[in-house]
Order: C-alpha cells, then structure tokens, then sequence
C-alpha cells in the first residue's frame, strides 16, 4: 500500500521539529543541566518521524506518547501552552490512528506490499 499522504506530512514535520528542537537547545546553552534531556527528546522525534515514514507501527504510538508527554509538561507552564499540545495530540492522533493510516500500518497490508 501506499504510504497515506498525512503519514508523509506528519513524519517530515516531526523529523523537523526534532532538528530544530536539537539544533535549538544545543546552540542555545549546551551545557546547561536540561539540555541532555532535551536534546533525547529531540532525537525521539527524529527517530519517529524517520520510522513513520518508514511504515514502523510502533512509531505513531512513540510520536503519540511523545506528543502526551509534552501536554504534561505545557500544563506547568501556561493554559494555552496545554490547550495547544493538547489539540496537537487530538489532530495527530486522528490522523496516525484513523483510515487510510490505520491500513497502512496493518501488518496485513504491510507484506502485501513487500
């Protein structure tokens, strides 16, 4: 199968924001204490944006945990920091868990199109 257009759209910008959630932290102070952190988290994005793209099932999970994970911690900093992650995870996860991504990562489909 085909890899759905928001798939595609959706791992490019995670892979995007990871860059420059790195490139960010790093130029900024890398040698505070919150920068190791960061920049894992980062990474994490980077690595499931690349397998998203890739068709890996797991990765939505990862990007949608990822996603939760940054609700939690907006909601120490202000109500529209939550509200807007908070929306971002309802729009990301509609679109990673939601027909034709849903097929696309089916293992069914997946050998098929091997």
């Amino acid at each position: 199968m085909k890899r759905p257009v928001e798939v595609t759209i959706l791992g490019c910008l995670f892979i995007v924001a990871g860059v420059a959630s790195l490139l960010y932290h790093l130029l900024r102070d890398p040698l505070d204490l919150w920068t190791l952190p960061i920049s894992l988290v980062g990474m994490i994005a980077i690595g499931g944006g690349v397998f998203l793209l890739q068709g890996r099932g797991w990765a939505r999970w990862l990007l949608i945990v990822w996603l939760a994970f940054h609700v939690f911690v907006s909601a120490f900093h202000s109500v529209s920091d939550s509200l807007a992650h908070v929306v971002l995870l309802a729009v990301v996860s509609y679109f990673l868990l939601a027909s034709p991504a849903s097929m696309y990562f089916s293992p069914r489909d997946r050998t098929k199109a091997s």
